[in-house]
């Protein structure tokens, strides 16, 4: 009948969404120094001085099928002592909903159509309980602010920032989806969306990219050129595209170390062809002189360069590789063998081109060092400059001079805080009473709610977003020493070395390979405030000043590339309770020996963990990106408001910059 409506019909510009219920902001109603340190010298006062992701659908798209949530509603009261930190929520906001909710836990919008509620794994947390609103998704076109011929030919910057973009989307989907195919998922998103670069086939060395730079996955390498299959070992153009004939050249391989003689020889490498291997339904056979191979045969003839990739072991993980880019060789031969199957495989010999600086010669030569097969180490002063308080040791290097090290102070691995320095209580918490573990998405844990609803961490070693303020669990919490909740208070995940540089003194690198996120080191010293460093006669270089002005930049991911809300996009300003100032001249840790940098490789962020009954801010340090090994570890010291700079523009710091980027301001400090 007119005028009556179908029920079976729905506006296709509304879709159905599945958004936790901390898209909304609820108000709670109002509701305790520093652990002993130890202090060992680590050498006497003798010392010298000195893709199968859905696409993106604009408004007024037809959506894809979403499945039918899991409605997981339960009633959560939060206790009367919680206070959270006012910049970390809103006051709740009217949605239309499908049906009553009872629950008023506050979670960010997970992503649409998840499908967590398709399959139970009993090994997974549950999610979080989930609140129904029919919303208009996101109209308009995603802006990836990379035009169409930065996607065809890329730069340094733009290969840094989409592969901060991707691992920042990984990390927020790994964090809301407890890491099913987040990788792809993440991929899928950027790619639909814009964001990637070289998207032009070529022979020879890809813009943006350098030999050494290191990938934690195939898809990496593919949104950014340097290897376009995300399955195959053997990529190719046709020539045709160079204004010759159509036969094909090689591009690049990913050489995964799983046969006999590809892995071990830094400077050449022997590679088997694809195909002709055996599976559930076909036996091996003969390969056949066609696409990789014969782009392989005909590279050999015409003598191009081609990009290795070096796959090793993720030792961080399981099952994981990392990908070392390991510059461009060339083909010096090949020739067909009988394989392990009886069947013919043809075998190439690639020579590195001389001349590249070393990348995965680094990492056999970090590896010998670490199972003791090169010894002694050159330039090595003390093996362990912490003398056993960090888990991990830490050498003391120098093979660029005769100096036999840095100044004396006394290691200590945490803050020695001032008294002076309280915390108020909107800052505070009372702990969690979680048994075990706590568990993601538990609103009832006190800890998780002060973070948003969300454990900051993934696999309690890698920071999933920056934010105002991070809370940890602390002394008083039950949860046991491997939550992952307890990062900082764990000590050093990396075997360091603290080096000799050129030019800036003493320096700080790591022997393992950093992924993006990964918790590095605190700023352990002593906790002062500005009238004592003033007092202090002698000036101090080993300062970490927070009231200092930083270069901003965008780390987090962006809400539209995991579909959600933009206004739930978490705020990357600090939210200190007063400004920090931490010392480690006389007592501190690694952290004192990380040079400053205009363009850094780590971040920090403020951390809030309980200590002997109170709350302590700590100053945290994390990968901004993925970080080779043997790479120096730096971080963007800020520099001083001068009185008489009235708008900014005068800002300048009390020291001169060596740091050598192309966009060093020429001070800090």
């Amino acid at each position: 009948m007119e005028g009556v409506p179908n029920p079976n019909h729905y506006d296709k510009s509304i879709v159905l969404d599945v958004k936790p219920l901390r898209s909304l902001r609820p108000v709670f109603p109002n509701g305790n120094q520093g652990p002993p340190f130890v202090g060992v010298p680590p050498f006497g006062p003798s010392s010298s001085s000195s893709t199968g992701y859905s696409p993106f659908f604009p408004f007024g798209s037809q959506p894809p099928t979403q499945d039918t949530p899991d409605l997981n509603q339960t009633q959560y009261t939060p206790p009367p002592s919680f206070v959270p930190p006012l910049q970390s929520y809103r006051s709740p906001t009217t949605t239309a909903s499908n049906g009553p909710s009872s629950s008023t836990g506050a979670k960010r919008g997970r992503p649409k159509g998840s499908g967590n509620a398709k399959k139970k794994d009993k090994t997974v947390p549950q999610e979080p309980t989930l609140d129904v609103q029919v919303v208009k998704r996101f109209s308009g076109v995603f802006d990836s602010g990379i035009s169409a011929a930065e996607r065809e030919d890329g730069n340094v910057d733009l290969v840094s920032t989409v592969l901060m973009r991707f691992d920042a989307v990984r990390r927020r989907l790994s964090q809301v989806e407890y890491a099913k195919a987040a990788t792809a998922k993440a991929a899928g998103s950027l790619m639909s969306n814009g964001v990637r670069t070289n998207m032009k086939k070529r022979v020879g060395t890809v813009p943006g990219i350098e030999v050494g730079d290191i990938f934690f996955s195939r898809i990496e390498m593919c949104l950014v050129g340097l290897h376009m299959q995300t399955m195959a070992g053997i990529d190719y153009i046709t020539s045709k595209a160079a204004g010759a004939d159509e036969e094909p050249l090689a591009t690049s391989i990913v050489s995964a170390g799983r046969y006999d003689g590809e892995a071990q020889d830094p400077e050449s490498l022997i590679y088997s062809g694809q195909g002709g291997n055996a599976d559930k339904n076909k036996q091996a056979s003969d390969q056949k002189l066609e696409r990789g191979n014969l782009a392989l045969e005909r590279s050999l003839r015409k003598g191009n360069g081609v990009r290795v990739i070096r796959g090793e072991e993720d030792p961080a993980s399981k099952t994981g590789k990392i990908y070392i880019y390991d510059g461009l060789y060339t083909i010096s031969e090949s020739w067909v063998e009988k394989g392990k199957s009886g069947c013919n495989t043809f075998k190439y010999r690639l020579v590195r081109v001389p001349g590249q600086p070393p990348a995965f010669g680094f990492w056999k030569a970090v590896h010998k060092w670490k199972e003791g097969l090169m010894t002694p180490r050159r330039g090595l002063i003390l093996p362990d400059i912490t003398s056993g308080v960090e888990s991990k040791p830490v050498s003391l290097v120098n093979d660029f001079d005769d100096e036999k090290g840095p100044s004396y102070f006394t290691y200590i691995s945490t803050l020695k805080h001032s008294e002076a320095f309280r915390i108020p209580q909107q800052h505070t918490a009372t702990g969690c009473s979680c048994r075990g573990l706590c568990a993601p998405g538990d609103l009832n844990c006190s800890c998780i709610r002060m973070n948003g609803g969300d454990l900051p961490y993934l696999n309690g070693v890698m920071l999933v977003s920056r934010r105002p303020m991070v809370y940890e669990c602390g002394s008083t919490c039950p949860c046991n020493p491997s939550c992952k909740n307890k990062v900082i208070q764990t000590g050093l995940k990396f075997r360091m070395e603290v080096f000799k540089t050129a030019n800036r003194g003493w320096g700080l690198r790591s022997w393992d390979p950093i992924r993006a996120g990964s918790f590095i080191c605190e700023y352990a010293g002593e906790v002062k405030d500005q009238e004592t460093l003033r007092m202090d006669q002698e000036e101090d270089e080993y300062v970490f000043d927070t009231s200092r002005v930083y270069n901003s930049f965008k780390w987090n991911y962006e809400p539209a590339l995991v579909d959600e809300d933009p206004s739930d996009e978490l705020p990357e300003e600090f939210n200190l309770p007063a400004p920090l100032l931490i010392s480690a001249k006389n007592f501190g840790n690694v952290a004192r020996f990380m040079n400053h940098s205009c363009s850094p490789n780590v971040l920090w962020q403020p951390v809030i963990c309980e200590g002997n009954g109170e709350p302590v801010v700590h100053i945290a340090f994390f990968a901004i990106r993925h970080i080779p090994p043997m790479a120096e570890l730096t971080y963007d010291y800020g520099v001083s408001l001068p009185s008489e700079a009235r708008d900014g523009s005068l800002l300048h710091g009390k020291r001169q910059c060596n740091c050598g980027s192309v966009k060093c301001r020429g001070s800090f400090g």
